[in-house]
């Protein structure tokens, strides 16, 4: 993964309304390093020479001040050692989502799809926290042992991956799914069938052709 190739996802991300203003952040894994957007930065204006470096810690290294939620991804590349790119959206409906009382916490959103099974699987909502408040990282970090895609109370939705355009793919099914689950509201629903699928959530997914 490449600087080049992060600045592509941010416009792509942006340009979708995937995320506005200046919300949303994206990292990946350097090595020992994780290359992360910046502080105050629009994912729609990103530049390949003015990203930030962080250690897996979450203290900053090298480049502009990073994300203030630059710890999120720290804690989830603990947590997931395989994990390649981290992708966090203030997308409109996974936003919604988040946002709904007497929800399962363990579990906010139905499996709609075959999709959303094999790209998202199980999704825990975490517990509301200000952007920002480093508490939430150690809570992020046991929830992302066992899953790679949360949602984060009144916040936005955070997912890992093996690289940048898995990590969004996965986002993207998710903020898919969520804008399904408010259409459905009212109506009875069935869930896509549980059955094995070739793709274990957070692999690389395979594409309708």
């Amino acid at each position: 993964m490449t600087a080049a190739q992060l600045v592509a996802l941010g416009a792509s991300l942006f340009d979708r309304r995937l995320t506005h203003g200046r919300t949303g952040n994206l990292s990946f894994r350097d090595g020992e390093r994780i290359v992360v957007t910046p502080t105050g930065a629009s994912l729609g204006d990103l530049h390949a020479d003015a990203l930030s470096v962080i250690d897996t810690e979450g203290r900053h290294v090298s480049g502009p001040p990073p994300t203030k939620e630059a710890f999120l991804h720290a804690a989830v590349y603990r947590a997931r050692p395989e994990a390649g790119a981290v992708v966090h959206l203030h997308s409109t409906y996974a936003v919604a989502v988040s946002c709904l009382a007497d929800v399962d916490p363990s579990d906010v959103l139905p499996p709609l799809t075959a999709y959303y099974r094999m790209r998202v699987g199980k999704l825990p909502l975490l517990p509301f926290r200000a952007p920002g408040d480093a508490s939430l990282g150690p809570i992020a970090e046991q929830a992302a042992r066992d899953h790679h895609a949360l949602l984060l109370a009144n916040h936005g939705s955070l997912v890992a991956g093996p690289d940048l355009l898995t990590a969004a793919d996965a986002a993207e099914e998710l903020e898919e799914t969520a804008r399904i689950h408010l259409l459905l509201q009212g109506h009875r629903t069935t869930s896509a069938p549980a059955n094995e699928p070739e793709e274990r959530p957070g692999d690389h997914p395979c594409h309708d052709g």
